[in-house]
């Protein structure tokens, strides 16, 4: 027999809001007044207007509840999970997927607040991971800094695309048509400069050495139409320059109390300062949240599903779909950790040759993920690199004296090891 910690206990005072973008159904249950083992159950209807809000977490209060639970719908869950957050009630946010209705059940927003009470007050799901309000500040500025490099990027391939229209084919010369030379460039462009020898000269540094190329990707037909387009664009990009530098300001701001984390996660090949910033305002600092590392890599979709049936594993290897914020930021960091002559890349490495490059990304970023959760539990823990050569002088030697074991044992040897001296 094993012993387990399952908690079969039904919570006395518990609430479960059924969500939309202008109405909550609240179903609150509770004991019954007689002592019976019956409960008594009570649905209401509220607006989602502060006032309504703040109207339903003062008949929360007044009834003695302890746990609310809400699904993630959307955003609409935000406004009443913060609201009766700050009034002092235990908010549980969990996954519609874990609270679907049995086929055939008829469905209204009366009926899903119940029975996601019903499920909630005997333990049947679990809370998603909701961090704190100085972390969900940070979470929201370096997710906001991803969609304005993302947009950045796009206005900067439109302008690329501008210049094609035009037969201007900067791009085949210069590595980058935004550095100090290109950008030189185009703003002469569009200032009405058009002699192909001119704009060459405006070429800086290691750019001179091609100026005949340059001259030559100048001869085209950019007209005041593309002039007028490449100027909105630039401006476009200048603005978006400008809010990226804004709410980096402010990313640095408020990720000052935990510096002593940024740096060591710094450490980590293929992790730098602002994968680090995005790493802590995805999972927060504090790892009490996730018991061990491997907790963190499920939540973060860097496990794969357990699928058997009849003592087949039915599972195809796949993780699902997790934080995409964080997955995006730990697959850059598996592939800048593989062009490193660490363990991190030689273990890139060799998955790659075996398993291909997709498979390999997964399980270094894992790897990474890991070493994340190790630094962040121990405030005094510090990076310390194995080597490349680490997997080979280990597992390799192992797995030799394994394959000499099992050999002499099928010659009828026993064997007995002792180190040398």
């Amino acid at each position: 027999m094993q012993e387990t910690t399952d908690d079969a206990q039904v919570v006395e005072r518990i609430a479960a809001l059924d969500i939309g973008k202008a109405e909550v159904v609240c179903c609150v249950r509770q004991p019954h007044p007689t002592g019976s083992t019956r409960r008594m159950q009570e649905v209401r209807t509220f607006s989602t207007m502060a006032r309504s809000l703040t109207g339903l977490a003062d008949w929360l209060t007044g009834l003695g509840v302890t746990r609310v639970v809400m699904e993630a719908t959307s955003d609409y869950w935000k406004p009443p999970y913060y609201l009766l957050e700050a009034a002092g009630f235990e908010v549980w946010l969990v996954n519609a997927r874990d609270v679907k209705h049995l086929p055939g059940r008829p469905k209204t927003d009366k009926l899903d607040a119940v029975w996601l009470c019903k499920v909630a007050e005997r333990g049947m799901i679990r809370p998603s991971f909701v961090p704190p309000a100085a972390i969900r500040q940070l979470r929201d500025l370096t997710r906001y800094r991803v969609d304005l490099i993302g947009e950045r990027g796009r206005e900067k391939n439109r302008v690329e695309k501008l210049l094609e229209d035009a037969q201007i084919k900067l791009s085949v010369v210069a590595s980058d048509i935004f550095g100090v030379s290109g950008r030189a460039m185009l703003d002469a462009l569009v200032a009405g400069q058009r002699d192909p020898h001119t704009l060459a000269q405006l070429a800086r540094t290691r750019m001179r050495t091609k100026l005949p190329d340059l001259q030559e990707a100048f001869v085209g037909r950019f007209t005041d139409h593309h002039a007028f387009l490449l100027a909105r664009m630039l401006a476009r990009i200048d603005t978006l320059n400008a809010d990226i530098t804004t709410v980096e300001a402010r990313v640095e701001a408020l990720i000052a109390p935990f510096a002593a984390a940024v740096t060591r996660l710094d450490e980590i090949p293929g992790v730098g300062v602002t994968a680090a910033h995005t790493v802590i305002a995805e999972i927060g600092p504090d790892m009490t949240r996730f018991p061990t590392a491997g907790h963190l890599a499920s939540w973060a979709r860097f496990a794969p599903g357990v699928k058997e049936s009849a003592g087949r594993n039915k599972g195809n290897g796949s993780t699902g779909h997790g934080n995409r914020y964080l997955a995006r930021v730990l697959g850059e960091a598996a592939v800048g950790a593989s062009r490193t002559d660490t363990f991190l890349g030689a273990r890139y490495r060799r998955l790659a040759r075996r398993r291909g490059k997709k498979k390999a990304v997964v399980a270094v970023g894992r790897s990474i993920l890991t070493i994340i959760w190790h630094l962040l539990s121990d405030e005094h823990a510090t990076f310390h690199d194995l080597g490349p050569e680490h997997h080979d002088n280990h597992t390799g030697t192992r797995r030799a004296v394994r394959n000499h074991i099992r050999g002499l044992h099928a010659l009828g040897y026993q064997v007995t090891l002792q180190p040398a001296a």
